[in-house]
């Protein structure tokens, strides 16, 4: 499968998206993201104050196991704002997950 320029949504080749992540992600955007990451602005929603500070108000819980699950550590937060550390965990848990399933998309 293309999935550099793909745009279909990543559920339509059998992905999981958590709830924590726009269900309507595309293969293009995971790409973006996996390449970029977050910061780089190909996943606005992990890297907008509001939006990642609902975000975590919402799936928090879920956010910070996933990280810890993959990583076996949370990332380092000293010195942020609330806001800061809602993006920094939100934004390290998509760039997790895209690089996985970016990897999953390339070998299906």
């Amino acid at each position: 499968m293309d999935i550099w320029n793909n745009e279909t949504y990543v559920t339509d080749n059998g992905v999981n998206v958590p709830a924590w992540i726009s269900q309507d992600i595309t293969c293009h955007d995971v790409v973006a993201i996996a390449q970029g990451g977050c910061e780089s602005g190909a996943y606005m929603p992990a890297v907008t104050y509001h939006k990642a500070a609902d975000t975590m108000a919402q799936h928090g819980d879920e956010v910070l196991e996933y990280i810890e699950d993959i990583l076996g550590e949370l990332p380092n937060v000293t010195g942020e704002s609330w806001s800061g550390i809602a993006v920094k965990f939100l934004s390290a848990a998509v760039d997790l997950w895209a690089t996985i399933v970016l990897e999953e998309l390339e070998n299906a």
